[in-house]
């Protein structure tokens, strides 16, 4: 699989050129004004959480890279979200000293163009990062001096909040940090604690927004370690603080869906299929016992290029955008080769993000004028809320049935199984697993059932559940047999995924024998004719 990481090589190219010096921010730091009180207001936040619609997120740019020079209060009123970039470190990656000055405005002008902005109803955000500004909080020191500058620049200029947009080196787990939930890499754990300790000084009408890309996201489902997944343990930290994700679904290359299957960038199927894999949660490095919990549906959005000049790749054409929201938010098909693991859809899906609004300007607002009536069409779609009545009658409908309950894969010692997603009017808590000889519990759609005898022929039934313990009726498949133990020297076994191969392992595929010459835990797309390196053709 071929990434691409150079996020806004284009579009960044003067980025070293403006907006750096942070000369200002000392003088600018002694101004603080009352309008950011206002900001984070009580009755701003209950009128956010009122506004359920769909939204347009864009990326305003404080510098001038050639693609259009636009005043922060002359936005388009398309956007319902601006996120201004970027803060960025002005010491250094390692020195969380944040800075931001306004390129084409003065302290004041850049203060008053943001209180324009939220007089009609929009958010505005400071963004950290981008492609040229790295953040690497190792030390206790460096999270210290970002929360004191990135607070020192957010009471500054009254930004509604924080859009985390960190890329390349920003971001990378550690050699044996495997728990999502449990990180140990110095920077990952520190960032987590600045954001939240940031957060937590504005109360509940701060916004909180992230944009990783995919390799950082969605990538952890195939492996999890160095940048792939290491968006996943700060993400599932700050998710009750986490108003939306909006992952970039460009310059990303192909990505592996929950069906095991690739998809090209700048497709409908990419769309959908990436968008599903945070709506339904995955297991993290194919790991049954490692899933990484579905988001809310009104917390994820798509992140999409503005122009073909906007992205290195992944540009995705407007009525390919929309058939892709038609299957996702009503869950009606377009022939494409990803199927839906709800079939009904995801109704509070909550909108698109682009890269961005001075590209958008500069094609004459060919994506925001496109979107904005289709979004608006969908409506608030529900925006389903766990708990939408503070004194609910009790629950006592059931999830549906798990759909499609398959094997997937066996070893003299396990049975691999799979099915379709359960759907319930408050939500999917997990997944019993019943066979012969015990059980297993599980929140994912998948899952591994180890200690069997070999050669044996078992019985498996599924299980859904949901927070108020009412149980689905059951899924089974009968006849899923182990395979022979112990198969004798030199006879191949079929390659399947998610098996421990060891050097001199036979398997058979496509016809062909081949030769494990790398010990690895193979994994979708790893498929013996596609890896040289881990097999060899016999």
């Amino acid at each position: 699989m071929i990434l691409f990481f150079a996020r806004r090589t284009i579009q960044l190219k003067h980025a070293k050129i403006f907006g750096k010096s942070g000369i200002w921010l000392l003088v600018a730091a002694l101004i603080v004004p009352l309008f950011s009180l206002a900001a984070f207001s009580e009755e701003g936040a209950a009128a956010a959480a009122a506004n359920s619609d769909k939204i347009i997120v864009g990326y305003w740019h404080n510098f001038d890279n050639g693609s259009s020079n636009i005043r922060l209060r002359d936005v388009s009123s398309s956007y319902d979200v601006i996120q201004v970039a970027f803060a960025e470190p002005s010491g250094g990656a390692a020195s969380g000293d944040m800075a931001f000055q306004p390129y084409n405005a003065s302290i004041g002008e850049f203060q008053a163009d943001i209180r324009e902005l939220q007089s009609q109803g929009k958010k505005v955000l400071i963004s950290i990062g981008g492609a040229n500004g790295a953040v690497e909080l190792s030390t206790d020191q460096a999270k210290q001096k970002f929360v004191s500058t990135m607070k020192g620049i957010i009471d500054t200029y009254g930004f509604d909040g924080l859009d985390i947009d960190l890329e390349g080196s920003s971001l990378s787990l550690n050699p044996g940090d495997t728990d999502f939930r449990n990180p140990t890499t110095p920077k990952i754990v520190n960032l987590i604690s600045a954001v939240r300790e940031i957060v937590n000084s504005y109360g509940s009408g701060f916004v909180l927004t992230m944009a990783p890309e995919t390799a950082y996201v969605q990538g952890g489902y195939a492996a999890y370690g160095g940048p792939w997944g290491a968006y996943l343990p700060v993400i599932y930290a700050l998710r009750d603080s986490l108003d939306y994700l909006h992952v970039q679904h460009y310059n990303s290359g192909s990505m592996t869906g929950l069906d095991g299957k690739s998809y090209a960038q700048g497709t409908a199927d990419f769309q959908v299929a990436m968008a599903e894999m945070l709506l339904q949660g995955f297991d993290v490095g194919g790991n049954a016992n490692n899933h990484f919990p579905a988001l809310r549906q009104d917390q994820v959005l798509i992140g999409l290029p503005a122009t073909q000049s906007a992205a290195n790749g992944g540009y995705t054409a407007p009525a390919e955008v929309h058939k892709a929201l038609d299957y996702l938010v009503k869950g009606q098909p377009f022939g494409g080769s990803y199927t839906l693991r709800n079939p009904e859809g995801y109704p509070g899906f909550k909108g698109l993000m682009t890269w961005s609004i001075n590209w958008d300007k500069a094609a004459n607002y060919a994506f925001s004028g496109s979107h904005l009536a289709y979004l608006d069409s969908l409506g608030s779609g529900g925006n389903p809320d766990p708990d939408p009545d503070p004194d609910p009658e009790p629950d006592t409908t059931p999830p549906t049935a798990p759909g499609q309950l398959r094997v997937t894969g066996a070893t003299p010692t396990s049975i691999s199984l799979a099915w379709n997603a359960s759907t319930d009017n408050v939500g999917v808590a997990g997944y019993t697993i019943a066979y012969d000889t015990g059980s297993l519990n599980t929140t994912g759609t998948a899952a591994t059932v180890s200690g069997l005898s070999p050669n044996t022929t078992y019985t498996f039934s599924v299980t859904a559940k949901d927070a108020a313990g009412n149980v689905s009726a059951a899924a089974s498949v009968q006849g899923a047999t182990t395979v022979v133990d112990d198969p004798g020297e030199g006879e191949a076994q079929p390659w399947e995924p998610w098996v421990a191969y060891s050097i001199n392992d036979l398997v058979s595929y496509n016809g062909s024998i081949y030769a494990c010459i790398q010990a690895h835990t193979s994994l979708p797309g790893w498929e013996p004719a596609n890896v040289p390196a881990l097999w060899q053709l016999q």
